[in-house]
């Protein structure tokens, strides 16, 4: 028949058959939105030798793997309540196929009720496993990424297990962020072909309570849709922009004390900072030629020596919890018109939905969006749909810094509301946040975000080039 064009990054599984008679190749194959595996067969042309073509079959595996382990041992957790529903259909139609393909084993469990995952992941032999990958929205990472904190040797455990996902809810940041995908399938190849990427976990503490935070934190009008809107998941992405522009009307404020420790304070410098990350390479993130720094950990370093860091549980909180006294240096800031304090770790929030533009994988850094609640609702809707198009982060109406810890502390007058945590409620009081470089890890498409950067982040500033 004629030849078929299939993309090394699309080839699966390449193997001869035992009596190295045939050559049967696994990829999977583009349909307008998804992938679907397949798979063809070749008979071995006459006099041929084994090693000939054992070879050609090694090769095309290297060319189409690169810097990706192969046969990645996966625990799979399939959560049947995720999003608008589904997620078992999901993971047997569109995933489980093109794992199989790529010879991946897989260990599946389904989980029944909300916290499931933290239990599982605590108690989970990490040496059995390379990845975990929650079938879900942005709920059951959260809780795979505590559970592996909660053990005694989370150190170990957040370094040698990379958490994935596939996206099976109505807020799929983290999909989006690593593979530039909320579709499954596509999600699924690039699990396959996932990069290791060491990213930046965020303790938070409230009370004596201590929680790891992968995405993100709200309080305001953010929180108010991630958490009021949860009746509407029926309504898939749409929930949110409902509820935006319900709220947008209501121009609530948020009177709270905040207090910062500020690392990078103004937008051109948090750009700047954005490019000397990206090494000057005029690409972004997710264009960067910095993967192959990148490597799979040797097999020594996965297996530490009995007492070392990586046996130890989280590290230590360098500036205490919610309940201590304010650390030195850190000033209480009043905010009397707070409308939304936004807190990210990752740039998309939900597809198209880029708050954080200059959020990078493991720079040690979260990036902080503050807007006032009494912009009127004809500004406020600009501002939102400004996120879509990229202009968001310039907008005069944003506050934008890149900080390593925070404390907020709602006022008495403050009308009770929402916090939301990785888009979890969280109790309605004061918490404080700081930022661990690296110690999560996961699997992107090349080792960094998907997000293409706050908009001409590549180009000199004015100032600069008169001063050239």
């Amino acid at each position: 028949g004629s030849p078929i064009s299939v993309p090394y990054y699309n080839v699966l599984w390449a193997e001869l058959s035992d009596d190295h008679k045939h050559l049967s190749i696994d990829y999977a194959e583009q349909k307008s939105n998804s992938l679907e595996a397949r798979s063809v067969k070749f008979a071995v042309p006459e006099g041929r030798s084994k090693e000939g073509i054992t070879q050609w079959n090694e090769l095309l595996l290297d060319r189409s793997y690169g810097g990706a382990a192969r046969r990645k041992r996966a625990w799979v957790l399939v959560n049947p309540h995720a999003g608008p529903g589904g997620a078992d259909k999901v993971w047997h139609k569109q995933v489980k196929p093109i794992f199989q393909a790529a010879r991946m084993p897989l260990t599946v469990v389904r989980t029944s009720y909300s916290g499931e995952a933290v239990k599982l992941a605590q108690e989970l032999d990490i040496d059995d496993f390379d990845i975990a990958i929650p079938c879900s929205g942005d709920g059951l990472p959260h809780e795979v990424f505590n559970g592996l904190g909660k053990r005694a040797d989370a150190r170990r455990a957040l370094s040698k297990i990379a958490v994935c996902h596939i996206p099976c809810g109505s807020g799929n940041a983290m999909s989006c962020n690593l593979y530039g995908t909320h579709r499954p399938s596509l999600a699924a190849l690039a699990i396959v072909k996932g990069l290791p990427t060491p990213f930046d976990l965020v303790s938070i503490t409230q009370g004596n309570r201590r929680t790891l935070s992968f995405l993100s934190q709200a309080l305001g009008m953010v929180a108010d849709l991630d958490i009021a809107t949860e009746p509407l998941r029926w309504m898939g992405g749409a929930r949110f922009t409902f509820g935006f522009l319900f709220l947008a009307f209501q121009r609530r404020v948020y009177p709270c004390d905040i207090a910062i420790k500020v690392e990078i304070d103004h937008k051109d410098a948090v750009k700047k900072h954005y490019g000397q990350q990206i090494g000057q390479s005029g690409k972004s993130e997710s264009e960067s030629d910095g993967t192959v720094e990148i490597q799979a950990p040797s097999p020594a370093a996965s297996s530490p020596v009995v007492g070392s860091d990586e046996d130890m549980g989280l590290p230590p909180l360098k500036y205490g919890s919610a309940i201590d006294k304010l650390p030195e240096g850190w000033e209480l800031v009043p905010h009397e018109k707070l409308g939304n304090f936004y807190c990210g770790n990752m740039a998309y929030m939900a597809p198209d939905m880029n708050f954080f533009s200059a959020a990078l994988a493991n720079d040690g850094m979260m990036d902080l969006v503050t807007v006032d609640g009494d912009v009127s609702p004809l500004k406020a809707i600009s501002l939102q749909l400004s996120v879509e198009t990229g202009e968001f982060f310039d907008s005069p109406l944003v506050s934008y810094r890149k900080i390593s810890a925070y404390r907020i502390i709602p006022r008495e007058n403050c009308p009770k509301g929402y916090i939301s945590i990785d888009g979890e409620s969280f109790p309605w009081e004061p918490f404080q946040a700081e930022i661990h470089q690296g110690l999560g890890l996961t699997l992107s498409k090349k080792g960094g975000y998907e997000a293409p950067g706050p908009l001409n982040w590549d180009t000199v500033t004015a100032t600069e080039r008169l001063h050239a």
